[in-house]
């Protein structure tokens, strides 16, 4: 047996693996396994920097497992796992706390100035009457997308005072709805409630650029407490959601106010990226799971489900379960 990791783990999940697999562990570069046809890899471990296409898994003709450390599987692809019978698993949970923060920590930079304040200083400019923020309070938050992130986001924004609202079509039965949140069964319905907007949901052919010209239009600019905080987007998600592009006219017009992203169509971000011109947007490279902790249970939880994957052929997080 033998588990390759191609983006880097945390040294106490190898170490896990080491010492339960009962086999190889090793760390290599993405590229040698596009180019090794016939590696006896067991088992793989990536994150989003490796892209797992039909081809390379069609060159690995040992591998039972792939694992993503990590939520989204759009780097996978499924269709192609599924029909050679490789498991694909991931890790769901661990960096829930990670990302909630990060998408409050912009939310409050967003209404707070932090941005152009820190920038103006820099460039010694003391913008105190230009950077006259709002209150997330009385506010409200439209989340689309209902899981465990958002919903983290929800309660926290909540006992900040904002009113949440969410949509998501495709809630499982027995999912716990805050009491407070408000569901809408339309996404255009969300819009137009909502001041502020956080992005929760997954990229698909059905979401690319679900966030586009029109939708931005439809948000107001008053809050509903009769404040005028202009409309806010918020994305800490998948990159794609968001037309970038009709974004970048949205902020040069006043039809958003702010605009703050985490992750991005194309990574990394070009130094020409029409974003970037523009002062209330701010960014951050891609960082939702990076915290110490989040890391250390992202290798952790990925170290488990591949171990059970591999010794039972399932586990709880098995995303292709057509395969079993």
């Amino acid at each position: 047996m033998r588990i390759a990791i191609t983006d880097g783990l945390h040294a106490d999940a190898i170490a896990k693996l080491q010492a339960e697999s009962g086999g190889e562990v090793s760390e290599l570069e993405p590229e040698a396994l596009g180019s090794g046809a016939g590696l006896p890899i067991t088992a793989l471990i990536v994150r989003s920097r490796t892209k797992v296409t039909a081809s390379m898994m069609a060159s690995l003709p040992e591998l039972r497992v792939v694992g993503r450390a990590g939520v989204g599987v759009d780097n996978i692809d499924l269709e192609a796992a599924t029909a050679a019978g490789i498991r694909v698993v991931n890790a769901p949970r661990a960096s829930t706390h990670s990302v909630v923060e990060l998408t409050m920590a912009h939310l409050l930079a967003s209404v707070r100035y932090l941005g152009p304040s820190d920038r103006a200083m820099r460039d010694g400019r003391w913008i105190k009457k230009q950077a006259k923020g709002t209150e997330l309070a009385g506010k409200r938050l439209g989340l689309v997308g209902y899981g465990r992130i958002a919903r983290g986001v929800a309660a926290v924004a909540s006992a900040l005072g904002m009113e949440v609202h969410a949509y998501d079509p495709y809630l499982p039965d027995g999912v716990d709805i805050a009491p407070a949140t408000t569901l809408h069964g339309s996404l255009d319905d969300l819009f137009r409630s909502c001041t502020h907007i956080s992005l929760h949901c997954g990229l698909t052919p059905e979401t690319h650029h679900m966030v586009d010209a029109r939708r931005l239009g439809l948000m107001p600019q008053v809050g509903a407490d009769g404040v005028a905080c202009g409309a806010h987007v918020v994305n800490c998600a998948r990159g794609g959601l968001i037309d970038e592009t009709a974004a970048s006219a949205a902020l040069g017009d006043g039809t958003l106010a702010s605009l703050a992203l985490d992750v991005f169509e194309q990574e990394p971000v070009a130094d020409d990226h029409p974003l970037l011109a523009h002062d209330r947007f701010h960014g951050t490279p891609h960082i939702g799971a990076s915290t110490h902790e989040a890391q250390r249970r992202v290798g952790m939880d990925i170290a488990d489900a591949v171990l059970e994957a591999l010794a039972t052929g399932s586990c709880a997080t098995v995303v292709n379960r057509d395969v079993l």
